[in-house]
């Protein structure tokens, strides 16, 4: 069996969205996303979680970097969604800017982004309370 270790490190940013879907009519839109379909939008301050797994490299002792692994997340993950409004961005031209899609979206970006260890999860807190997870399809 292959050696594989993991290295997690959590990211804040700040962002708005509104919930609201074309293809559902203004009362399912409502009856769908409650108060988050508000004409104006709403924010949260989310946790984003990510999590890489490799083997350990003898000369470091890590699986990657942490150095590289904040320069993936800044430059693919931070300086397009912090402080940004999510329906704006292009990735949700298609798509409602949920968590579950905008953790998807994440994966999306920093996968392959943080060789020699890969991209296993990534985690998004929306709240104390709610959180999603994704990691990729088999």
């Amino acid at each position: 069996m292959a050696e594989r270790a993991y290295f997690g490190r959590r990211y804040t940013l700040s962002a708005s969205h509104r919930l609201h879907s074309d293809a559902l009519t203004a009362e399912e839109n409502s009856a769908a996303y409650g108060k988050c379909n508000n004409p104006h939008g709403h924010g949260h301050n989310y946790v984003v979680e990510v999590l890489v797994g490799g083997k350990v490299d003898p000369a470091t002792g890590m699986v990657l970097n942490m150095v590289a692994l904040d320069d993936a997340v800044r430059g693919r993950v931070m300086e397009r969604f912090d402080h940004a409004n999510l329906n704006l961005d292009s990735l949700f031209q298609n798509q409602v800017p949920t968590t579950e899609n905008l953790c998807k979206a994440v994966f999306g970006l920093l996968d392959g982004a943080v060789e020699p260890a890969k991209l296993v999860q990534v985690r998004v807190e929306e709240t104390e309370n709610n959180f999603f997870e994704y990691g990729g399809t088999e």
